[in-house]
């Protein structure tokens, strides 16, 4: 039997990680863990206010992530994450270096339309520009797939499973 793999639903704001991540969860039949609720307050306070995340900022939430993912390998589990950066996916598998990558992307403008539409978030539109300047995409030697956002959430989930179910145990295509 296949160990079920630790994934990580990353992307910029407005891409549907939180959508996505129950939905992917339930699919693969594991837990699912909401990426927002491992920010300290401040970082809660400094987006709402419209201020992008520092480095410095982050790296308190990537760690907590990454303890939560290395608390599931072996057992499988879903977490929403936007891991923007090669350097925080690389911090997020430091602590749990089997997480996989699930990189839900799409059109910008797709993309700022879903977050008109969406209520009770904290992270305003205008910092898309700022997601979509920091964004690092997922390398050839990072274990993940690249998952289109277009469509509804359950062609999106579908999309993401099968694309998962074609990496090996290490996560490699």
């Amino acid at each position: 039997m296949r160990t079920p793999h630790v994934v990580a639903v990353m992307g910029v704001a407005g891409t549907g990680k939180t959508t996505i991540g129950p939905l992917l969860a339930a699919r693969l039949g594991v837990p699912y863990a909401e990426g927002d609720d491992f920010h300290p307050q401040a970082n809660i306070a400094k987006m709402s206010a419209g201020v992008p995340l520092e480095d410095a900022d982050r790296w308190p939430w990537l760690d907590a992530i990454g303890a939560w993912a290395h608390g599931r390998a072996g057992a499988g589990g879903v977490v929403s994450c936007s891991a923007l950066k090669r350097s925080y996916r690389d911090r997020l598998r430091a602590t749990a270096p089997g997480l996989v990558f699930v990189h839900l992307a799409g059109d910008r403008a797709l993309i700022e339309d879903r977050m008109t539409h969406r209520q009770g978030h904290f992270m305003p539109t205008a910092l898309l520009d700022s997601q979509f300047a920091t964004l690092q995409p997922l390398q050839p030697d990072e274990a993940g797939v690249v998952v289109d956002v277009s469509g509804t959430p359950e062609e999106i989930t579908e999309r993401a499973a099968r694309a998962l179910a074609g990496l090996s145990d290490d996560g490699a295509p």
